[in-house]
């Protein structure tokens, strides 16, 4: 049984938590997860702001260890093991996060763990299910969408990724060009549920192609160019923004629910003799309640034990990389404290055509 200090600070929350598991066995308990947002901090700019967000990170680190301490009725002693995120991120808040982990490291004596912000979500239904390896996870979040096979700390094969946009920021690029404000993801859900998603049609990008691969910049522009229309022709009233918003939600829940369909074909090619196959959500997107029904019936379907986390480990939070680290200590992994921009969590990460000028990003 170890006690692990997870640290959150890859984007806009300040996070750390406590947790108390054993790695063997899965599951882990949640002695305590102190979460600090952003959202006031970068209202008025319509999205994260990386300074603004590194130096309330630096501001809030050390209020949010103490109180997660003191929530768990533990002093620093107790603790054995620190992990924190080293990318991939925002490299302000990143650097933020592992100046505090060192410190408090050099004066304690504890040992640092290097972890993931992906491996994070991706071991998150490890903590809250005990959920055996070997599983396929969909990682969705506002920078990564990502098909994964699950085998263990440290041991990720990617079987699908986003070639373009992830779904979380087009949300919030959708949300933008609507003026609905921030968080983007919940707003327009907001919205969807008084529209009508059938009004226009919008496509489905890559689902007349094979593989598992996803594209959102396609759809983005497609919602761009009707917005465009109804403007130049008189005006969005609420019940266009309400459709428009329900005809984008439904049209990346079928392209997350046809290519999990696919994945999962996959995975039981990789794995016949799995007779219980887990299916894992996680993410900020995952806290969508249409695409989170879309994917627990595709489960149903075709034979997978779908997980999805509780809302608040969907998204950034200490706990996840507190048991990140848990398993990642117990195996003997303590990583590079390096800070990493970009950061693939794969063995096989993104290669050729889709890596980009600057590398692949997942």
């Amino acid at each position: 049984m170890a006690t692990v200090l997870g640290i959150e600070s890859s984007c806009d929350e300040t996070a750390a938590a406590l947790v108390r598991g054993q790695a063997a066995t899965g599951r882990g308990n949640i002695l305590s997860n102190v979460v600090f947002d952003q959202m006031d901090l970068h209202a008025a700019y319509g999205g994260v702001v990386p300074e603004i967000a590194a130096r309330a990170h630096a501001e809030k680190l050390d209020v949010a260890v103490a109180q997660a301490l003191e929530e768990a009725g533990l002093s620093l002693s107790a603790v054995d093991a620190i992990a924190v995120t080293v990318g991939p991120g925002l490299i302000g808040g990143l650097v933020a996060g592992i100046a505090c982990a060192q410190g408090l490291s050099l004066g304690s004596g504890i040992p640092l763990v290097a972890v993931n912000h992906l491996e994070g979500h991706a071991l998150t239904p490890r903590l809250t299910d005990g959920l055996a390896y070997p599983y396929l996870m969909l990682l969705v979040s506002g920078g990564h969408c990502l098909f994964l096979v699950v085998r263990g700390p440290g041991r990720h094969e990617r079987i699908g990724t986003t070639i373009d946009d992830a779904p979380g920021e087009a949300f919030d690029k959708v949300a933008r060009m609507l003026n609905l404000g921030i968080p983007g993801g919940p707003r327009v859900e907001a919205m969807a549920r008084e529209g009508d998603p059938a009004r226009f049609a919008l496509p489905r990008p890559l689902m007349d192609r094979p593989g598992c691969d996803v594209s959102f910049s396609g759809l983005k522009t497609a919602v761009r160019m009707v917005r465009d229309d109804l403007v130049a022709g008189g005006g969005m009233t609420d019940t266009d923004i309400a459709d428009l918003c329900a005809g984008f939600q439904a049209a990346t829940r079928d392209v997350l629910v046809g290519k999990s369909r696919r994945a999962m074909a996959l995975f039981r090619e990789m794995f016949p003799d799995t007779a219980e196959a887990g299916f894992a959500i996680a993410g900020g997107v995952a806290a969508n309640g249409t695409l989170r029904a879309g994917l627990d019936t595709l489960a149903a379907e075709q034979g997978f034990a779908s997980v999805f986390p509780p809302l608040p480990l969907c998204t950034d939070n200490g706990a996840m990389i507190a048991w990140a680290g848990l398993e990642r200590f117990a195996a003997g992994l303590s990583g590079d404290l390096t800070p990493r921009p970009r950061f693939p969590v794969a063995e096989n990460p993104m290669s050729g055509v889709w890596t980009g000028k600057r590398g692949a990003k997942v």
